[in-house]
């Protein structure tokens, strides 16, 4: 569908005089019949999931104290401002609380509904995109990224001096593919380290776009021609490669990213309060950025723009959609995304993803390049080995984070999903999620 039928304005789309009259065209009775046909399939796929008694899913109810204990003492004690902890088994919500404070100077308590900023949460969803539109055969993860974004025809990398200061700045040995991409293999960072000066000068560094008055293709495109950290598939280097994701599902689908991932994974899975850019009524939820002062209490981050304020999610120009670092949700929506990857690809009645895919996404794709015990998929961090990452778990379980510390896996071997979202910009170690992660494994009796 052509960007130019529909906007997503403030949470809605509307249609343009031109989509109107197509419709009128095709009939109005077919096109009440599809618009009934469409909104029965949303309201089954969106049904709410199913709630299970702890005990019963294999919960040992001191282990579900344990859990209320955590979240109450990480909030009371200046750690954490206010927190969302939710936990499905089975594909039933076994645990959800909030604690703390969703806005600490107005007394406003943290409530299950709460928004979040999700940063690099964002990446698996964009990833899920990229291979909805493999199974489509739009397009292979084995097709180099320039076949749709020519930009990137020619790369560079910029390579430190041996016995000099500086670097120098070398062609790319091959051409960067799709899959590069997603396994975070291609090179790119985020604007640091060797050739980090031109990164400066071109006003592209650190992941927050919100404040960006230009679309992602524009900021992309110019990437291209800026020295990349590494050759491609040589290293995992964290950065923007999600983004340069995002841009190509604009070239591949016709859509704007906004859009593609409202039609094609937001609304059929049933995600209501999943943005890049909030619409009015739900600014009212959104969850206070906090950071820590220098003596370890809590300080509300400052209005503004960048990555350690509040950001401009609410008052942005709502036209750059960062596919690795911009979207809003809560736990609820976040979890009908997981449950949907922990059953193959499908929710309900939704049908996002093949299970092929899904298993190729949580299969690791770059050996060992991430170090002991874990490796990386299509969008997910994926535990190899037990002993060797050293952590409560199960092989093959997958997930990530944001910057915000927010939190999520999911173990197949269990059956479960766990999110776990704050939202805290700050220099203070903090091991809650550490904690969080043995806390869970140490409920389940069975």
């Amino acid at each position: 569908m052509s960007t130019a039928l529909h906007t997503r304005g403030a949470g809605r789309f509307r249609t343009t005089p031109g989509a109107a009259a197509g419709l009128f065209r095709m009939g109005m009775l077919f096109a009440a019949a599809l618009l009934l046909t469409q909104f029965g399939a949303l309201a089954t796929a969106a049904q709410e999931l199913p709630r299970a008694d702890p005990e019963v899913a294999g919960f040992a109810p001191e282990g579900i104290d344990r859990l209320d204990v955590f979240l109450d003492d990480y909030t009371t004690d200046g750690s954490l401002p206010g927190t969302v902890l939710m936990v499905l088994r089975d594909g039933a919500v076994v645990y959800e609380k909030a604690a703390g404070y969703r806005d600490v100077e107005s007394g406003d308590r943290m409530r299950t509904d709460a928004i979040f900023r999700i940063a690099s949460q964002s990446k698996a969803i964009v990833s899920v995109a990229v291979m909805i539109l493999q199974d489509e055969g739009a397009l292979l993860i084995s097709d180099p990224v320039a076949r749709y974004l020519p930009a990137f025809a020619r790369t560079t990398v910029a390579v430190p001096r041996t016995e000099t200061p500086g670097y120098e700045v070398v062609g790319a040995n091959r051409r960067i593919t799709i899959r590069d991409l997603l396994t975070h293999t291609a090179g790119v960072a985020y604007g640091g380290g060797p050739g980090g000066d031109q990164w400066r000068d071109a006003e592209i560094t650190g992941w927050y776009f919100a404040h960006r008055d230009e679309p992602i293709r524009e900021t992309v495109d110019r990437m291209a021609g800026l020295p990349f950290q590494a050759q491609p598939g040589s290293r995992f280097v964290y950065g923007y490669s999600t983004d340069i994701l995002g841009a190509l599902v604009e070239a591949v689908s016709g859509m704007n990213l906004d859009e593609f991932l409202y039609r094609r994974i937001f609304e059929p899975l049933g995600m209501e309060d999943t943005f890049f850019y909030l619409p009015p009524d739900r600014i009212r939820r959104l969850a206070t950025v906090y950071s820590h002062d220098g003596e370890g209490s809590l300080i509300r981050s400052p209005d503004g723009p960048g990555m350690n304020t509040q950001g401009q999610y609410t008052s942005g120009p709502r036209v750059s959609f960062s596919g690795g670092a911009g979207l809003l949700s809560t736990a609820r929506d976040y979890a009908r995304f997981l449950q949907m990857m922990l059953n193959g690809g499908s929710l309900g009645q939704a049908r996002i993803l093949s299970p092929t895919s899904v298993e190729l996404m949580t299969s690791n794709h770059i050996g060992d390049l991430m170090g002991p015990g874990t490796g990386f998929g299509l969008g997910f961090q994926v535990r190899l080995d037990l002993g060797a990452a050293g952590a409560p778990g199960s092989v093959g379980d997958y997930g990530w984070g944001g910057a915000y510390h927010t939190t999520y896996w999911v173990d197949p071997a269990e059956r479960l999903v766990v999110v776990y979202f704050t939202q805290l910009r700050s220099p203070r170690p903090v091991d809650d999620h550490g904690k969080l992660r043995a806390l869970v494994y140490g409920a389940l009796a069975r």
